[in-house]
């Protein structure tokens, strides 16, 4: 690889992976938040919101397209662009009688577009940077994305519930911050468009290049790769289904058995405060796993990330009226799974380790999303089967998977351990 034009990566790196995060958040997360205040059942919300995952689970599929057609900057800066348009057609059917499913059309393709805009953004990363380009700049890359989730869950929800209360119309908030979201996205491709270098991408001829099949099939013949899946899939049981509903919780009247806030203070709430608890938790798991292993760590991060579901089974009982007491709860609960999550993702670069490091970690994050998915799809029936309460238990239940997996899971115990230079 040449580049054709060289440009600071200190300028286009931070705005291609806010660029990254934001879609996701706003597709997955926010999408929730959109349809509580529009007056969609936690079990469509649930179901629905939960198959958005679906293209980042099997985008490893579609992967190979990428490398073999066309150049990584054309494909994302064209991603960026329809994401755009998908934002803007959100925000003008919002008022429409069939705005869940047209709405949700939206989003569908707007999550194929934001899976597709994540490969060809990662893949410009790796092949404009020298290696240790990519390792100083890492960090960098993971503050930007945080910072997209903190603009998404943050900014863009307090911007929706100050509108709803300036117009006293969610439909027309959330239309107008729809179109606002679309607006940003434009400039931000556009900025990528000026920002991000172009570079010469070096084909592997076709007769070196291993058959996808082959690839594919590597992957299952690991060591241990049953029970290493079990792990992926199961080790955020919970907590796949407490995202899902613990903003319908927080939004749904007192007498449905929610607590009764705004938009603008779950903005604050999930946003802000839980968006900065989550980087800090996520900051210490990787130093103190850097600094003894994962072997060392992998059961307090297990606990670490599903202990503090009981915060949410106390907030469901007991209605507490001050924002104190779930703003704690969140704070506590986040910072948690932060914590916890390092350990998970470091499973998951043990996992991909071998010849096809960079598809075999694909793979290993669509089942990541699967595990997402599936549990996600029915936390919407099971709350309105046993209300918040009850709800709340079956999470923390559903919690105890992941600490056997966590018991059970093989890889080295220093995996993860930072070499001592001599």
């Amino acid at each position: 690889m040449t580049q054709n034009q060289s440009k600071n990566p200190w300028i286009w790196v931070p705005t291609l992976y806010l660029t990254e995060s934001l879609p996701y958040v706003i597709i997955i997360t926010v999408s929730v938040i959109m349809y509580k205040s529009l007056g969609v059942s936690n079990s469509d919300i649930g179901l629905y919101t939960s198959f958005l995952y679906l293209p980042w689970v099997i985008k490893p599929i579609w992967s190979p397209i990428l490398e073999l057609f066309g150049k990584k900057k054309q494909w994302f800066l064209t991603m960026q662009l329809i994401l755009s348009l998908v934002f803007l057609g959100v925000g003008l059917t919002t008022g429409l009688d069939e705005f869940f499913l047209i709405t949700l059309a939206f989003f569908w393709m707007g999550a194929f577009a934001s899976a597709t805009n994540d490969i060809a953004s990662d893949g410009l990363y790796l092949i404009a940077l020298k290696p240790d380009q990519q390792s100083f700049f890492v960090g960098m890359r993971s503050t930007f994305y945080r910072v997209g989730m903190i603009t998404g869950q943050g900014l863009i929800v307090i911007g929706a519930g100050f509108l709803e209360e300036k117009f006293g119309n969610p439909t027309t908030a959330w239309s107008w911050t729809m179109i606002g979201v679309a607006g940003l996205m434009l400039l931000l491709t556009g900025i990528n468009f000026l920002a991000t270098p172009k570079v010469i991408e070096e084909r592997v001829a076709k007769e070196d290049q291993p058959s996808f099949g082959k690839v594919f099939a590597t992957f299952f013949t690991k060591k241990n790769i049953g029970l290493s899946l079990a792990f992926v899939l199961l080790y955020r049981l919970g907590e796949s289904q407490l995202v899902k509903m613990a903003s319908p919780f927080f939004l749904d009247e007192r007498a449905k058995g929610g607590l009764g806030l705004t938009v603008t203070e779950v903005g604050y709430l999930y946003g802000t405060l839980g968006v900065i608890a989550l980087l800090i938790g996520g900051i210490v798991g990787g130093i103190v796993i850097s600094r003894n292993g994962l072997g060392k760590w992998m059961l307090p991060m297990a606990f670490a990330i599903n202990a503090p579901n009981l915060g949410y089974v106390i907030l469901s009982w007991y209605q507490p009226e001050s924002i104190l007491f779930p703003a704690t709860v969140v704070l506590i609960e986040q910072l948690g799974y932060g914590f916890g999550f390092a350990a998970y993702m470091v499973f998951l670069i043990y996992l991909a380790e071998g010849l096809y490091k960079t598809a075999h970690y694909a793979l290993a994050t669509g089942f990541m999303a699967l595990g997402m998915m599936v549990p996600g799809m029915i936390s919407g029936y099971m709350q309105e089967w046993l209300g918040y309460p009850g709800f709340f238990v079956w999470v923390v239940i559903a919690t105890i998977p992941s600490f056997i997996m966590a018991y059970s899971a093989k890889y080295p115990k220093e995996f993860g351990k930072k070499k001592e230079v001599d």
